[in-house]
């Protein structure tokens, strides 16, 4: 009864003409406008918060990753993890700057707090086009898809953040040079990196995609494998420049991670095509009186 429910549910969806599909499309569009418009205006409310503590908190050297680190130096007797020194001025060179970066981070805040709710809707308008499996394969890859995402955001603003700020922001040619930093290049530097690793760290995800299309094979990514180790060291000295080995170790170990995680996704999905290969070879057999 249901799989009937299903299919006349697709059934329907597909007699619906171009007009009334950008209908629909219209209905959750609007939906999604305004949990944007809300969250945002949420976030707006929250400017202390949002910017005292997420925002402002990795130029402090009271920063959680900062104690930490200084915490694991003591222990391993590695004094350059101890970062006690952090004296970073923010200036504001714009009339109305501070409003207009007020605005821009309430929305981005209300962005990606408005995430889960906007791919929720997206799928609620391609799932009559769906059949059961396709429904249960989607779910489970919007899930991981998320999953990934937040914990690389999560990643770059604990542990690529303040590392990149740490030098960066402290980084002097000369005694004689003061380092005054526009609060508008600060932000763009806490905006964009935890979102860069976000993207990095759905890896595994296109592995998964390109395999689906027979782009990519686990041979192939087993044979490039010492390559993607210095690759993603070059990668993480990049991202953190900094002479210290820990710290581009720090963040070149996950990056490899995500490279065997991509691997073990890789083989499964091969594992999967040639078992249905193997029982569509049966049928075939069987239908033919082999």
């Amino acid at each position: 009864m249901l799989r009937w429910f299903r299919k006349s549910e697709k059934k329907a969806s597909e007699d619906l003409n171009f007009w009334e599909h950008i209908d629909v499309f219209r209905k959750y569009l609007i939906r999604s406008v305004l949990a944007l418009v809300a969250f945002s205006i949420g976030a707006f409310f929250m400017k202390r918060f949002i910017f005292d503590v997420i925002i402002l908190g990795p130029k402090n050297s009271n920063f959680i990753t900062y104690r930490v680190l200084c915490d694991l130096g003591e222990r391993l007797n590695i004094s350059g993890l101890c970062i006690n020194d952090l004296h970073i001025n923010l200036i504001n060179l714009e009339v109305g700057g501070q409003f207009k970066i007020h605005l821009l981070i309430s929305f981005i805040a209300g962005l990606i707090v408005a995430i889960p709710f906007l791919l929720y809707q997206l799928w609620l308008f391609i799932k009559p086009a769906l059949y059961d499996h396709e429904v249960k394969y989607s779910r489970i890859t919007v899930f991981y898809i998320l999953l990934l995402f937040i914990i690389g955001v999560l990643f770059g603003y604990y542990i690529i953040l303040p590392l990149t700020i740490n030098f960066l922001l402290t980084y002097e040619l000369s005694t004689e040079i003061v380092n005054q930093i526009n609060i508008s290049s600060y932000i763009s530097t806490v905006t964009t990196l935890p979102l860069a690793t976000g993207l990095v760290f759905e890896m595994p995800v296109l592995i998964y995609f390109l395999s689906k299309l027979g782009i990519l094979t686990p041979a192939i990514l087993k044979k490039y494998r010492k390559h993607s180790i210095v690759v993603n060291f070059f990668v993480s000295a990049i991202i953190t420049p900094s002479v210290d080995m820990f710290s581009q170790t720090l963040v070149a170990i996950p990056l490899i991670m995500l490279y065997e995680l991509g691997i073990v996704v890789s083989k499964r999905v091969y594992r999967k095509k040639a078992q249905r290969e193997k029982e569509e070879g049966i049928v075939e057999e069987q239908a033919f009186g082999g």
